[in-house]
């Protein structure tokens, strides 16, 4: 595998949705980079789409960036807890635990950086998980102790 010396610029699709992208050389993929190097099998109309669907990282605000991270980690999790329609075939608790922990460090890390606007939503929507996690654990976790807890204290329904 030869590196990729293209040169990289992050992009974000309208949507918000960070793109992943090329290598950083070790083998370790960069999250949200794209490569400047347009496959050879690309048609000139592909290209364009995608130019015109694109925007610079620059010109995302950061509070978009934040709210982005925690709608994919929401949406992660609820797979993870078997929240969609195909119920129990990506159920994964351990994985969700993680997912959720995740969402509410950045949650409480991020609140005083996004409006009350943003951040209210979004923690209605962790709390959601925390009581969806809580039943479908068939040893539920001490209260306090449940994914993200530490940062939000108890959750209770």
């Amino acid at each position: 595998m030869g590196r990729n010396t293209s040169r990289v610029r992050p992009v974000v699709t309208p949507g918000y949705q960070l793109r992943p992208g090329a290598a950083n050389g070790d083998g370790a993929p960069i999250v949200g980079v794209m490569s400047d190097a347009t496959p050879s099998n690309a048609s000139a109309a592909q290209t364009t789409d995608f130019e015109t669907m694109t925007r610079d990282i620059a010109e995302v605000p950061a509070v978009e960036v934040i709210v982005t991270v925690a709608v994919n980690l929401m949406s992660a999790a609820a797979v993870k807890l078997g929240l969609t329609e195909e119920g129990d075939r990506y159920k994964d608790l351990d994985e969700a635990r993680k997912l959720v922990h995740a969402l509410a460090g950045l949650l409480d890390a991020g609140a005083t950086e996004i409006s009350s606007f943003h951040a209210a939503p979004l923690r209605d929507g962790l709390k959601s998980l925390q009581l969806a996690f809580r039943e479908a654990s068939v040893v539920p976790d001490e209260p306090g102790q449940g994914p993200g807890e530490k940062y939000t204290g108890p959750v209770f329904g």
